[in-house]
């Protein structure tokens, strides 16, 4: 009994390794071949904190694409106002609402009203994002508690809002606009690299959890520094080997996701290449490795927007 069961074991484990060769191959085939890409035009984008940076270039993005309607939340009504009139000028429709994420009971009612007055979200984009740029000791409690509300539960709050009609429909995506701090973390940004941390998690489980639900999948973007007003001032050492991302690429590399349907994202692609050395090299190479690059100390030049 014992020996069939091992036996039986054994199958199971070389069937997998079947399965993951298959995989590998199938990946570097779709990074060879050209990809087969989703069609906008009969879906209904909303974009969390789309008034400005990558939101605003990501509405204009999917908007580009051939989205049917764009819609966009955020705090400050003169960006949405300006976002939006650029997006209907273009001739895509365009819709703002003035809501906090942080805010559960603000985004289930604003889902509501988005459901009635505009229609069915198929396109979720957890976009809105906050950063202080404080270490632990010098950061305010309540700043600490906002980036910790906006950043990672609001996205529970507005995934719970439309993901169960995405499933009803069969029709769906969520995206996340995360960040490569999510994977390796600085010094100066505890909350930004916290809140990132968690978000990253609380899409790694969702994108497992919908495998087996038709129509409906995740988008993970992992971005290096991109040159917004969210990390004006933040600087590396070599700016040269790491420049900032343009937020125009960013918002491109994320519709192109949604639309070749790829769970996660990072940019630029040697961002992969870090978290490999992190997880093989020991603590002190890594910590010479971040005093070398300026990673250590980029925050020490940060005055960007909270």
């Amino acid at each position: 009994m014992k020996e069939k069961m091992l036996v039986k074991q054994l199958g199971a484990a070389l069937l997998l390794c079947v399965h993951m060769a298959l995989c590998i191959l199938r990946e570097g085939l779709r990074c060879l071949l050209p990809r087969a890409r989703k069609d906008l035009r009969g879906d209904v984008v909303l974009i969390t904190g789309g008034g400005r940076g990558i939101g605003r270039h990501l509405a204009k993005e999917f908007a580009k694409q051939g989205a049917k309607k764009v819609i966009l939340w955020g705090r400050t009504e003169k960006c949405l106002k300006e976002t939006s009139e650029e997006i209907s000028l273009g001739g895509t429709e365009c819709h703002y609402f003035i809501c906090d994420v942080a805010n559960r009971e603000e985004v289930y009612r604003q889902a509501m009203v988005v459901r009635e007055k505009v229609g069915d979200i198929t396109i979720l984009v957890n976009n809105a994002a906050v950063v202080h740029g404080r270490s632990l000791i010098d950061s305010d409690d309540d700043a600490l508690l906002k980036s910790q509300h906006i950043n990672t539960l609001g996205q529970f709050w507005t995934t719970k809002a439309f993901l169960p009609r995405m499933l009803e429909l069969r029709c769906g995506h969520v995206v996340c606009i995360n960040s490569i701090l999510s994977l390796s973390s600085i010094p100066g940004a505890i909350d930004y690299c916290t809140s990132k941390a968690s978000s990253l998690a609380f899409m790694e489980s969702l994108t497992l959890g919908l495998l087996d639900c038709p129509g409906v999948a995740c988008t993970t973007v992992l971005p290096f520094h991109t040159n917004t007003e969210m990390f004006q001032g933040m600087r590396v050492r070599f700016p040269q080997l790491f420049p900032p991302l343009r937020p125009e690429l960013v918002a491109q590399r994320t519709v192109d996701a949604v639309r070749t349907n790829t769970a996660f994202v990072y940019l630029p692609w040697t961002m992969r290449v870090l978290v490999m050395l992190k997880s093989i090299l020991p603590q002190y190479a890594l910590e010479e490795i971040y005093k070398f690059s300026g990673i250590y100390s980029c925050m020490n030049t940060f005055k960007g927007r909270t």
